[in-house]
């Protein structure tokens, strides 16, 4: 008699807007290879995240049990996302280091450097050093950082 391996614990990363998730694409899709109701994990979030303006990217990571249940976490939205909601811009600068895209103040940084200390691979961190990491992330994308 043969035994069937049991089926590993599958995780998912998925960005998904805020209080937005709907069984279509890509939520639908990437969940329902996987044996999950999709419509489940869409109310959960959308009432999970009904707090946060409505349309921000937020990064979830989905973990899937093989009986098919599943748990997820929320993370704060990406830093370039709240660079430049900070700085009112669509896009970078087209070439960062040459351009200037928008402009961003430190009180900035450190607003979204507390906002990112919530996440749990950065909660070990000062906010400080988060905040360096976050004017790095500026200057990549073409964004300045002034006084």
């Amino acid at each position: 008699m043969s035994k069937k391996p049991a089926a590993a614990t599958s995780i998912l990363k998925i960005l998904v807007p805020a209080g937005k998730a709907t069984p279509s694409p890509p939520v639908g899709p990437a969940l329902g290879q996987r044996g999950v109701k999709s419509i489940d994990f869409c109310k959960q979030f959308n009432e999970r995240t009904k707090d946060i303006l409505v349309e921000t990217p937020i990064p979830t990571v989905i973990t899937i049990k093989p009986d098919r249940t599943f748990t997820f976490v929320i993370k704060s939205p990406p830093t370039t996302y709240l660079l430049k909601n900070a700085a009112g811009i669509q896009k970078g600068a087209s070439k960062p280091g040459t351009e200037v895209g928008g402009k961003v103040s430190l009180k900035h940084v450190f607003e979204i450097a507390k906002v990112k200390q919530n996440d749990e691979n950065l909660k070990h961190l000062e906010l400080k050093t988060i905040a360096g990491s976050i004017v790095g992330v500026a200057r990549s994308v073409g964004i300045q950082v002034v006084q």
